[in-house]
């Protein structure tokens, strides 16, 4: 299976290395304040006042010449998932810079070892550190602090300080390509996912996901129903298999998706057909197909090679130091380039988008385009829905720091002349009202406004949803059941 990997390595990666950001030029200068009262005072003498100002010299932070890179992951480098598709980007970047780039890296890192593994990567000389899960969050932050001359950047949070950026690339975008492709194809209405945890991002996947299959299935007369089974590990090849087991014999599934970082699911689906029961499944963060030819249908790809190559030049070109981190903050989409659809890539580096063992059916399938009213083949929907999601150039500037978060939600910006609109926003985002939902998390524990106000979310017709509420999700669509943890 080795073979394959290195194919992908080698073939898959488009780098796309975004243009040097000035990053600290785009700070409009204070107005100045106003003039104060002015009052007249006599004095008996000529008073003459010499005020020296002494004006600090800027810091200056020269780029290294060299960088030493070290990565901190979660699970095994041989996962197929998560931690695989992180050092095939590790891979990548230090192939494509190895003039001035040398790398490192540290497999199945819990969090309590966090610390100390950071403490051996700076004593070894490392000046750039990833850790690459949400649980290493807090530890990554406090490391900053106690390195403030190592830069390091921390994959799927929200603390940051002036050496320590974040970064993300966010596959919900393509879980609801994936959820419409999983409506058309499922006979029972009855769909299954199994979650390694129920944090936001995954809850975020979830719904996608959900709202996705409702779209097409509600169409064809399905009742569209997803059971959520949490199993409490990223990598647990056995809990996802008893999950999906579960999931098929006892509710009924006909179709699987999930977040864990292993094949199990896939291959537990393709067992089930050679022994004569359809079971389909999308393959989550690698390119799993090879483990379930025959029921994978399509799935979710992620390239962390383009985010890491492009914080990798910054820094090296001097635009990123450990001084100007605060407000990195990476949110990939579709439109960035770090994820994709697929769950295959062939030799020459193109993407197997969806399985064509399956794509036939898909044509056969008509539906009609919520937004349009137009007749189209459910394949034709997914291939519409993915060009309107990721063409969004403007985008990738907006989504590279926090402070411009909260612009990537708007459609449109007025720029007055002829033009007077101009498109900001991807034409589609699955995340639109009208949408009914039940918080997962409630009151002090929960993420948002919503569920700290109540046990019941509704977002009116028309209301987009931002980074955000997208990044805090604590709440399920309303045909979301949540089985409990396994």
């Amino acid at each position: 299976m080795a073979e394959p990997r290195i194919l992908y390595a080698l073939a898959v990666v488009a780098v796309v290395i975004a243009g040097v950001v000035g990053y600290l030029a785009g700070t409009a200068a204070a107005p100045a304040p106003p003039p104060a009262a002015v009052r007249t005072i006599t004095v008996p003498t000529t008073i003459t006042v010499v005020t020296t100002v002494t004006t600090p010299a800027p810091t200056v932070v020269a780029p290294p010449e060299r960088i030493r890179a070290a990565w901190i992951y979660v699970g095994p480098i041989g996962d197929f998932g998560w931690t695989y598709m992180h050092d095939l980007g590790r891979r990548v970047v230090e192939s494509l810079f190895r003039e001035w780039l040398e790398t490192t890296y540290y497999e199945s890192v819990t969090e309590a070892g966090l610390l100390s593994r950071i403490d051996e990567l700076v004593r070894a000389g490392y000046n750039v550190i990833f850790t690459t899960s949400f649980e290493f969050m807090e530890k990554t932050y406090e490391a900053a602090k106690k390195y403030p001359n190592v830069m390091f950047f921390h994959c799927s949070g929200y603390m940051r300080w002036t050496n320590l950026g974040t970064y993300f690339a966010d596959l919900y975008q393509v879980y609801y390509l994936n959820g419409l492709i999983a409506g058309a194809l499922t006979r029972t209405g009855k769909i299954g996912y199994v979650a390694a945890f129920t944090i936001p991002e995954v809850i975020r996947h979830i719904n996608a996901f959900a709202i996705g299959a409702k779209e097409v299935g509600e169409q064809l007369g399905r009742d569209i129903e997803v059971y959520v089974i949490e199993i409490g590990a990223w990598f647990a090849p056995d809990k996802a298999m008893d999950a999906a087991r579960y999931l098929v014999e006892v509710m009924g599934v006909d179709v699987l998706a999930f977040t864990e970082d292993s094949t199990a699911v896939i291959e537990y689906a393709q067992s089930l057909y050679e022994r004569g029961k359809e079971v389909y499944v999308f393959s989550h963060y690698g390119p799993m197909y090879e483990y379930g030819p025959d029921v994978v249908v399509s799935g979710q790809l992620v390239r962390w090679e383009v985010i890491y190559a492009d914080i990798l030049v910054k820094i090296r070109s001097g635009v990123l130091n450990p001084t100007n981190l605060a407000n990195v903050d990476y949110w990939y989409l579709l439109n960035g380039g770090a994820v994709e659809l697929g769950a295959h890539v062939f030799e020459n580096g193109t993407v197997m988008m969806i399985n064509p063992k399956h794509a036939p059916k898909l044509k056969e399938i008509a539906v009609r385009d919520k937004l349009t009213g137009e007749r189209l083949s459910v394949y034709d929907l997914v291939m519409r829905r993915y060009w309107q999601m990721k063409e969004a150039p403007l985008l990738q500037t907006l989504q590279f720091s926090a402070l411009t978060h909260k612009l990537e939600n708007l459609t449109y910006v007025d720029i007055g002349g002829k033009e007077k609109w101009y498109q900001i926003a991807a034409i589609f985002d699955p995340f639109v009202g009208p949408l009914e939902g039940w918080c997962r998390y409630r009151g002090p524990e929960a993420f948002t406004d919503y569920c700290k106000r109540a046990d019941r979310v509704s977002i009116p017709s028309g209301m987009r949803l931002g980074h955000f509420d997208l990044w805090n999700m604590d709440w399920f669509v309303s045909w979301v059941k949540y089985l409990g943890a396994r």
